[in-house]
């Protein structure tokens, strides 16, 4: 059985009535993947914090009018607008088959490591999700990375460094091992570039040239009848 469970209704509204059955507080769905795509809806609220807390990577329980179902999220719509959900799309998978979903990766202690508390170095994430393959009832809601080792500037944490649960492998096992997760970098240096870069002079000022497309007269120069005359 699931974490998470969903009640579902068959509807037959379906094209511009989808409006009228969202201003009811319901939001219409699809599942796949159970024969012939079934039009659904559930109401709006519960679906929300369903969808909030399963994501992409959570098996969800699905009781469509009494008969149940196990699926995972496929796609969520939301309005450009209003960011309200506005179509769900669910994935129907068995329990006993291995599936592929999007998991987060959370990188947890770096605030402990020598690169963070000594160097002040900061970190950015390059990778912040994977898709991951295994039975619903594996697939895990995150994977964390220990960031508590990292020191030195060239310091990084790669694909390799993230452990996973048993009966989860990476989707795509192509996927070097060396792939970028993390990097550091150093804020106060990066500042200090930006702020030289600002300050440093406008060398190419003297070889603007002028209106009537002579450069400026550089010093120790005059202008004698219209033309230039080094001064004597």
């Amino acid at each position: 059985m699931a974490e998470y469970s969903l009640a579902l209704k068959k509807r037959e509204v379906t094209g511009k009535k989808l409006k009228a059955l969202r201003a009811e507080g319901m939001i219409p769905s699809v599942v796949y993947g159970a024969g012939e795509p079934i039009n659904t809806s559930s109401e709006y609220v519960a679906s929300e914090k369903i969808l909030l807390e399963a994501g992409y990577h959570s098996p969800i329980d699905l009781d469509i009018d009494g008969k149940k179902q196990l699926a995972i999220v496929k796609d969520v719509q939301l309005d450009p607008v209003t960011r309200k959900i506005v179509n769900v799309e669910f994935q129907a998978v068995s329990a006993e088959k291995a599936v592929e979903a999007t998991t987060p990766i959370v990188i947890i202690n770096f605030e402990a490591s020598e690169a963070s508390k000594i160097y002040h170095f900061a970190m950015t994430q390059a990778l912040e999700e994977i898709d991951v393959k295994a039975k619903p009832a594996d697939l895990p809601k995150e994977l964390t990375v220990d960031a508590s080792a990292l020191k030195d500037l060239d310091d990084k944490i790669v694909l390799a460094d993230i452990k996973l649960p048993a009966g989860v492998e990476f989707a795509d096992k192509e996927m070097s091992a060396e792939q970028v997760v993390a990097s550091l970098y150093d804020p106060a240096a990066e500042a200090a570039a930006r702020e030289a870069e600002a300050e440093k002079p406008d060398t190419d000022a003297a070889d603007v040239p002028s209106e009537n497309g002579e450069k400026p007269a550089e010093e120790g120069e005059a202008k004698e009848g219209g033309e230039e005359k080094k001064a004597e």
